[in-house]
């Protein structure tokens, strides 16, 4: 009787290719393709796209599942960008560096993302380092720079290193291990209903002092859902937020806007006007270090039902905690040198605080609290 073993007789899947782009050299050998779009025109779904070093002038559109894999020191940075999508809310125009769109799997690795030539002069289009658009996938140990515009335009609410959007379909994505620094906005943004997103071990710098867009380190907003887990974000003072009541917009490392249930646990973040803002419902802030929030608080609680627990918040020049909402619950919350400890706003109701560590602070408790504004200014 004739045997037939499956792997040998029946139908085989197709394995993937790998396609290399580069200059053909001692260091890339097999390079076929001089550009990534090419490379990645050719390609099949499924197929590994090896990216060698060197210094790549274009802007990259992905819409089939691929993984770009590039060896150290593979730079995107076109010498200028034009428009080839659009916000899926606002229809604002977008010059996307990398668009992946309309696809899933995509996983892009060891990629440097360099927006400094980017040509734009005014606000329109939107400046983007990567942007997932109706679509899913990873991106892992990357960096992502200079995502500015000219210093005459520094007042555009433009340039995000890393959007997320989705409109009738999911967005699944993963940011991880990433480098994320000199942009304009936001570093790390994910908008709209349908867009999930994992945060993770990633670093987000921004400018420092800016006199033009407030920026936000990590934004989750309008309806998009996910975790912030685990990442240093820093440096988001706006220069025209300069006390309680002169206050503008407010810069801030980590902000979730209109998004439920968003968990930001074991970040640290730093040198802001607010370290932590929940301007949501249902969120859960646990285990974050959160230090020099300038102006304004170490954590905002703006909505109902949200908790911070376990957070470290040391140097606030208001409150390391405000209480802005309904039922939400702080507890054991180490809090060292701020002006007031846990600032509760009048008509908030049902809200749960004990069990709270307090150094080097006048004011444990206030409630109600004077009147100040605080304004987050998210990206969309």
């Amino acid at each position: 009787m004739a045997l037939c073993i499956l792997s040998l007789c029946g139908p085989r899947a197709a394995r993937a290719a790998t396609l290399t782009v580069g200059q053909k050299t001692a260091a890339c050998p097999k390079a076929l393709y001089s550009t990534i779009q090419n490379a990645v025109n050719a390609a099949s779904s499924g197929d590994v796209i090896k990216v060698c070093a060197g210094t790549y002038p274009e802007q990259v559109v992905i819409s089939k599942s691929l993984t770009v894999n590039g060896d150290n020191g593979a730079i995107i940075s076109p010498v200028s960008v034009s428009a080839n999508t659009s916000s899926l809310a606002s229809g604002q125009p977008i010059a996307a560096i990398v668009l992946v769109q309309n696809t899933t799997a995509v996983t892009i690795q060891n990629v440097i993302i360099d927006g400094e030539g980017n040509g734009i002069s005014g606000c329109s289009p939107d400046l983007i380092g990567i942007f997932y658009q109706n679509a899913s996938g990873l991106l892992n140990h990357m960096a992502v720079r200079n995502v500015e515009l000219a210093p005459d335009d520094n007042g555009c609410q433009s340039g995000v290193g890393v959007f997320v959007q989705s409109a009738g379909a999911s967005s699944v994505v993963t940011i991880e291990n990433s480098s994320i620094h000199n942009y304009q906005k936001g570093g790390i943004t994910a908008n709209e209903a349908g867009t999930q997103v994992t945060i993770s071990g990633n670093v987000v710098t921004g400018v420092g002092i800016a006199a033009g867009a407030a920026q936000n380190g990590i934004q989750i907003g309008f309806g998009a859902s996910g975790t912030i887990h685990a990442n240093t974000v820093a440096n988001h003072i706006y220069a025209l937020c300069i006390d309680l009541m002169g206050c503008p917009a407010a810069a801030t490392d980590i902000l979730v806007y209109q998004s439920d249930g968003v968990t930001v646990d074991h970040n640290s973040a730093g040198v802001s006007q607010t370290g932590i803002a929940i301007v949501a419902n249902s969120a859960n802030v646990l285990s974050n270090t959160v230090f020099d929030s300038l102006v304004f608080d170490g954590v905002l609680l703006q909505g109902n039902n949200n908790a911070a627990t376990g957070n470290h918040i040391t140097h606030s020049d208001q409150a390391a905690v405000v209480i802005s909402g309904n039922g939400n619950t702080v507890q054991q919350d180490v809090i060292n040198d701020a002006a007031i400890g846990i600032l509760t706003v009048a008509g908030s109701t049902g809200n749960t605080v004990g069990s709270n560590t307090f150094f080097n602070t006048p004011i444990e408790a206030q409630d109600p609290k004077p009147s100040a504004i605080r304004r987050a200014l998210p990206y969309r």
